[in-house]
């Protein structure tokens, strides 16, 4: 007989369950201004420590600390925290309408706001960016139209979309914002592609993706990885670490071996792990990204370390997998919170403004709703026409499509 152990299977579990009291201490956080901002030329080997620690520029104060400090005129701050607000105006108000039956699905960022938006002023308004679904900031803050997103949302006859997405994965050529997949894995081969056709071509835009934890165990994400060091890709491609994968925790994507960003070292790209809910660490490493990118300098992998404070959808009850009182108890706070307190503590904010930019970017999303619940919403009002389904496919129509639409009449 042999005198062998038997082989078990680990399978990772998360530390606390529905019922349990939220138990984040086995977070490590590295302190506001600790961690060193490396120049732009470093070489990724020398820098392999960023992967493991935390880039955290703001404390609990609302001080700004350290090297990542990057410094920003008070009026950059107040646009980031009005579009942050903006945001979670415009995700309160949609749900809404999901609740009630107006459009047939919604997804919200509450909690992760700064990711987007921070990103968005730190990149130039014409570089293309490769969201997954929870990068609406993005748009947002970009000064795309509410009243547009919502066409969208809402499916009606003014969809710019022309009733071919599902709702909130939306496309903005203009705006830079490339179309959203339901698979998004492909986001990041793709962000990685177009930016090696950008520095074919000689051009000076770069690209950026961003999906989520889970997504980094898709074999997409690691082609786009091997590509984007092989070619020096002018792209920076972000790992959005929420801690949860609609109702898996970031265990079952590995997070309990190694962090995300460590990922990036096995292929030669510089790794940087941020806090995602410190709007002015997430600014200054997607500007140290950006720089590095327009130096022809190559890729940077970015891990933002945050928190899904809702659920994953409409379609998703987080009360069945994790404690209720989780996203209070998360140790790195509200990224609109914490802009609000760092502005005050130098002077430039107030609690009186704050609550006069809510209300404001409240009002607005209740005028753009009106304009688009006016035109229609899910299953009231006019749809996109019939004709657009044989539209923007060829360039030159073929003669049996022709036939079939005059068969329609339309």
């Amino acid at each position: 007989m042999k005198n062998r152990a038997k082989l078990s299977l680990h399978v990772p579990a998360p530390a606390t369950r529905p019922g349990d009291a939220p138990d984040f201490s086995g977070v490590t956080l590295a302190g506001a201004g600790e961690v060193s901002r490396p120049e732009i030329d470093a070489h990724p080997h020398d820098i392999r420590a960023l992967a493991y620690s935390l880039i955290r520029v703001l404390d609990d104060k609302g001080h700004a600390l350290g090297s990542w400090n990057p410094r920003l005129d008070p009026e950059i701050l107040r646009k980031g925290l009005r579009a942050m607000l903006l945001t979670r105006a415009f995700d309160d108000r949609m749900y809404r309408a999901q609740r009630q039956g107006k459009t047939s699905f919604y997804m919200k960022c509450t909690g992760e706001e700064a990711v987007a938006v921070a990103a968005a002023q730190a990149l130039e308004p014409d570089d293309m960016c490769f969201p997954s679904y929870r990068q609406q900031g993005l748009l947002i803050a970009r000064g795309y139209p509410l009243v547009q997103m919502m066409y969208q949302i809402y499916s009606n006859a003014m969809d710019p979309l022309k009733g071919r997405q599902l709702p909130v994965m939306y496309s903005s050529k203009a705006f830079g914002f490339f179309t959203i997949s339901g698979n998004l894995g492909t986001q990041f081969p793709q962000a990685v592609g177009w930016a090696m056709a950008s520095a074919y071509k000689g051009d000076d835009r770069i690209a950026a993706s961003w999906v989520g934890e889970g997504t980094t165990a898709e074999g997409d994400v690691h082609h786009a990885l091997n590509f984007a060091s092989v070619y020096k890709a002018p792209v920076i491609l972000n790992v959005v670490n929420n801690q949860w994968a609609i109702s898996s925790f970031s265990g079952i994507a590995g997070a309990q071996e190694a962090t995300f960003a460590s990922r990036g070292i096995g292929y030669g790209l510089p790794a940087l792990r941020v806090d995602g809910n410190d709007f002015l660490a997430v600014y200054a490493v997607t500007q140290w990204a950006a720089e590095r990118a327009r130096a022809n300098l190559g890729a940077t992998l970015i891990e933002h370390y945050t928190y899904r404070a809702e659920g994953h959808s409409t379609s998703d009850d987080p009360s069945r997998y994790r404690p209720s009182e989780d996203a209070k108890a998360w140790p790195l706070g509200d990224p609109i919170e914490r802009l609000k307190v760092h502005l005050i503590a130098i002077r430039e904010w107030s609690e009186d403004k704050q609550q006069q930019a809510h209300a404001e970017a409240v009002e607005q999303v209740k005028d753009a709703n009106k304009t688009a619940e006016a035109v229609g919403t899910l299953g009231h009002g006019e749809p996109p026409s019939l004709k657009t389904m044989f539209e923007d496919v060829f360039k030159d129509m073929p003669w049996h499509l022709r036939r079939q639409r005059q068969e329609m009449g339309v």
